[in-house]
């Protein structure tokens, strides 16, 4: 036993001597004997339910020996044990413990319980195994007994379960605290950044109504590049080659789309053509991005503390960047009065920036752009907003998650300038959707609308000549 990471024991308390005074009995009800009826019998157990049991059984014993845990170990030494140091101490406590409950677990059972007790300690506790599974991707928790992950588009239920609500707080408690938040009744969401980069959300009673709701998207350290996409079959070869001239020859793009529809992995994979010898800075809320060139400044916001002080907003960050000499900025999300400054920088010598807004299509993106410059308490005429934005903007990406969870680039649109009050637009590649499966897959195929790009001499005069041939429409498959 490592005594350093023990607590002293404390002093035995006197026996108290109880006594049992005994209640009478009622008479035994006579036996009749009588023939089974088959209705009345027992179902026989189920493997299913042989399995619950056993998984309440486990629960029950975990919750007794994190107890154990919390009275035995020095909390305070934790801290500078090392791992091995820590797995056996909590092995050897979780010994003791069965031995002294007549408990008889087999070796599988007790490596399982001793590897959740040490997740408990050190880490989330029952989310400690989702967010090691490389194939989710959001964890998503209503309640204590209700947790669901996504994985490759799709949402499906687990049957991992925090104990009750008290254990599920403890949870959300020790990842808020670790960043210098909190969250209780005056205070019932927050945001928050795992030690691996995810970003975690979280909203508490009496708020969240049947227990507390956390979000939890994972940050995936592979980032993927153009030809993963390619051929994953989120867009063609012929699209890859258009965004690649986009891009280099300093396009200002935007990538829109839904929530979970892949933005910012679209836009990490488009970020690979920026030139290295290039200053890029990105500004985030959560820091996601991950990209590859020598000269990247990464900046991220801050919001504000207990008090109320010491917020740091996307905006501040954007109009520091501007005077730090920036060849290209980059904003992980514009969803704000950040816009303002965002525009501002396309139209002010940052070519080639790049940012992510939430919308359904190229169209409805502008009408949003429009709207966060609105409600940014900009009084501007609408044709100067759009002015604006036709002269800052030059290419909205569509992404979109489609209903059987493929995540697909369903549009790419040039933003060509202004027809009267209008900011005109034309698609040059689109997804084109043909029906379903049986099993409710989506076909369809990606095709050129024949529209020849507008920034072709742009293309040409940067030494891109892309060949015509890219714009023709292709014929379902």
């Amino acid at each position: 036993m490592f005594s350093k990471y023990k607590k002293a024991p404390p002093k035995a308390a006197e026996p108290v001597e109880e006594k049992v005074t005994e209640l009478p009995q009622p008479d035994a009800p006579k036996k009749i004997a009588r023939k089974a009826n088959p209705s009345t019998q027992p179902a026989s157990v189920t493997p299913m339910d042989k399995e619950r049991k056993r998984k309440e059984r486990m629960g029950e014993i975990k919750l007794e020996l994190h107890r154990a845990l919390l009275d035995n170990l020095n909390l305070a030494a934790l801290e500078h044990a090392s791992e091995s140091d820590l797995r056996q101490e909590i092995s050897s406590i979780s010994s003791e413990v069965l031995t002294e409950k007549n408990i008889i677990l087999n070796r599988e059972d007790r490596q399982t319980l001793n590897q959740e007790l040490f997740d408990e300690v050190t880490g989330l506790g029952p989310l400690e195994t989702l967010l090691k599974d490389e194939t989710v991707n959001d964890i998503l928790v209503n309640g204590p007994q209700q947790i669901f992950v996504e994985r490759s588009g799709k949402l499906e239920l687990t049957d991992v379960t925090f104990k009750d609500e008290r254990h599920l707080l403890r949870i959300i408690d020790k990842i808020v605290s670790a960043v210098g938040r909190r969250v209780d009744e005056s205070n019932p969401y927050v945001d928050a950044r795992l030690q691996d980069g995810s970003r975690f959300n979280a909203m508490v009673p009496p708020i969240a109504v049947d227990g507390s709701l956390v979000s939890i998207r994972k940050f995936k350290k592979d980032k993927l590049g153009i030809d993963d996409l390619v051929n994953f079959g989120a867009f063609t070869e012929e699209m890859a080659a258009y965004l690649q001239a986009a891009v280099a020859t300093r396009l200002n793009v935007i990538v829109s789309g839904g929530t979970g529809s892949g933005k910012t992995t679209t836009l990490n994979a488009l970020s690979s053509f920026i030139d290295n010898a290039e200053r890029i800075l990105t500004i985030e809320d959560t820091a996601e991005l991950q990209l590859q060139q020598t000269h990247v400044g990464r900046m991220e916001s801050r919001p504000p503390n207990v008090e109320g002080k010491g917020e740091v907003s996307p905006r501040d960050c954007l109009k520091n960047a501007l005077r730090m000499r920036p060849d290209r900025i980059i904003v992980g999300e514009t969803r704000g009065e950040e816009v303002i400054d965002m525009l501002q920088a396309m139209n002010t010598g940052h070519d080639g920036s790049m940012t992510t807004i939430h919308a359904n299509s190229a169209r409805d993106g502008v009408s949003r752009l429009e709207n966060m410059i609105a409600m940014a308490g900009i009084e501007m005429p609408l044709k100067a907003v759009r002015s604006q934005i036709s002269s800052a903007v030059n290419l909205i990406v569509q992404a979109s998650r489609l209903q059987d969870g493929s995540r697909r680039m369903t549009s790419i649109t040039e933003i060509t300038g202004m027809e009267g009050d209008v900011i005109s637009m034309q698609e040059v590649f689109r997804f084109q959707r043909v029906g379903l499966t049986p099993d409710n897959k989506i076909i369809g195929h990606f095709t050129a609308t024949g529209v020849r790009s507008h920034y072709s001499e742009r293309f040409r005069m940067w030494g891109y000549d892309l060949p015509a041939s890219i714009y023709e429409p292709v014929a379902a498959q």
